[in-house]
């Protein structure tokens, strides 16, 4: 039997860590949806799937290392990543001061936990960068087919279970893709995150047909959200592609597409077939503008610094005001932030996020390009929904995954360990 070459064994090696990181990355996802009405069940695929695969994506950095690389990174970026931790340790010390601390410690280690599964899943994919440039592993095409395959599931469920996977709002009249099992706002913005990736497999001319065919699903998956906020990024991510793109043909596709799409689906979605009552409920943001404003001008005086513990909004489980629904969660990460942990947790989150996008403008034009294509969906969802600073979700997970993306970098020192490590199984490569 003729022994494989070193390209062969890499081929083979590269398709095996693609699939890896795809399947550990769409179960980490899927772990955050409740796909189970009994508590047990849900609790238990959220606590030990999202452990396994966090073991699972440091698997896969140990056997890409075990396979020819040494973890040489160095630090990149480091004020957007320690701010982000400066975040956290607030968070871990609000336990002092929680008005209910077995939940706001349960939110922390979730929370944290998905960081960690992000640091080593980062990790992996700049080790292949730095040690084999010719792998073609890409985020955006894991993202991408994520999403794509998550949507999928909701969309052939809602033509052959409507009563698991819609959820009926507005006293009945109205049913959104989400059911029980995701709220269809938050839905929509991973239907948005999947057109952010796959958006890049159409400029590299990647598989386009079937390409293709994926937005189309994530398209209509999006528009049976009836997400507001998610069609908006989704249009907006198009349009932020088709004014960096350099290839004519692309931009001119996108714009025709956006032409016929964008008229119906914001009359549809937006504007709600111009239904009167329905128009009102658009310029109160569903009640959200009065909670916010109930929010700040009753709820933050009482804890204005610190909060009322990593989050909580109020001392009992929910706030209510006189003339407001009653609330767990405030529909807007930042205002959750204000509530949770104060001026002074806003102020690290608002450095955060500064230092983020300084990171992200300094990096090269196509990995500027997909970060902030997936920031914008989950940062417009952070205004109406969970967010990037909200209760635990995958949009957490997803900016953790930018986070992380911009605060590492190759380095060409390492250790003699590392070298003798690397001379025994890359004695291709020049030490």
């Amino acid at each position: 039997m003729k022994a494989k070459t070193r390209e062969e064994r890499n081929a083979a090696f590269f398709a095996k860590t693609n699939w890896q990181l795809f399947l550990i990355l769409l179960l980490m996802v899927a772990c955050f949806f409740t796909w189970s009405e009994n508590v047990v069940i849900t609790r238990g695929i959220k606590v030990v799937g999202r452990l396994g695969m966090l073991y699972a994506s440091y698997y896969v950095y140990k056997s890409i290392i075990n396979y020819g690389a040494v973890d040489s990174l160095k630090v990149h970026n480091p004020l957007s990543s320690a701010f982000y931790g400066i975040y956290l340790l607030i968070g871990f010390a609000s336990f002092m001061w929680s008005t209910n601390v077995g939940y706001s410690s349960l939110q922390w280690f979730m929370t944290s936990q998905t960081l960690v599964f992000c640091y080593y899943f980062v990790k992996s994919l700049y080790l292949l960068d730095h040690f084999f440039p010719e792998h073609p592993i890409r985020m955006f095409n894991l993202v991408g087919n994520t999403s794509f395959l998550l949507i999928l599931v909701f969309v052939v469920g809602m033509w052959v279970n409507p009563d698991a996977f819609y959820r009926l709002t507005h006293g009945g009249e109205e049913a959104r893709l989400g059911g029980y099992m995701m709220n269809p706002n938050e839905l929509g913005m991973l239907a948005g995150i999947g057109v952010a990736g796959l958006l890049f497999d159409i400029r590299r001319n990647h598989r386009r047909v079937w390409t293709v065919v994926k937005l189309l699903v994530l398209f209509y998956g999006l528009m049976a959200t009836g997400s507001r906020s998610s069609l908006i990024g989704a249009l907006l991510i198009i349009g932020f592609h088709v004014l960096q793109s350099e290839q004519k043909q692309f931009a001119i596709a996108a714009i025709i597409v956006m032409a016929l799409v964008s008229p119906i689906a914001i009359y549809k979605v937006v504007l709600k077939d111009g239904d009167p009552e329905r128009m009102e409920e658009v310029m109160s943001m569903t009640g959200r503008l009065p909670f916010w404003q109930a929010l700040i001008n009753e709820g933050l005086p009482r804890e204005p610094l610190l909060g009322f513990g990593f989050m909580r909004i109020d001392y009992k489980e929910f706030f209510q005001s006189t003339h407001t629904y009653p609330g767990k969660m405030t529909h807007n990460t930042f205002m959750q932030v204000l509530m949770n942990l104060g001026f002074i947790g806003l102020t690290m989150v608002f450095f955060q996020i500064v230092f983020t996008v300084r990171g992200i403008l300094a990096e090269n034009n196509e990995k500027k390009l997909m970060l902030f294509s997936m920031l914008i969906p989950i940062v417009i969802n952070s205004f109406t929904e969970f967010g990037i600073y909200g209760e635990s979700n995958y949009g957490i997970l997803f900016y953790q995954l930018v986070i992380l993306y911009i605060s590492f970098k190759a380095s060409s020192i390492i250790t003699p360990a590392q070298r003798v490590h690397l001379r025994k199984r890359r004695p291709d490569l020049t030490v």
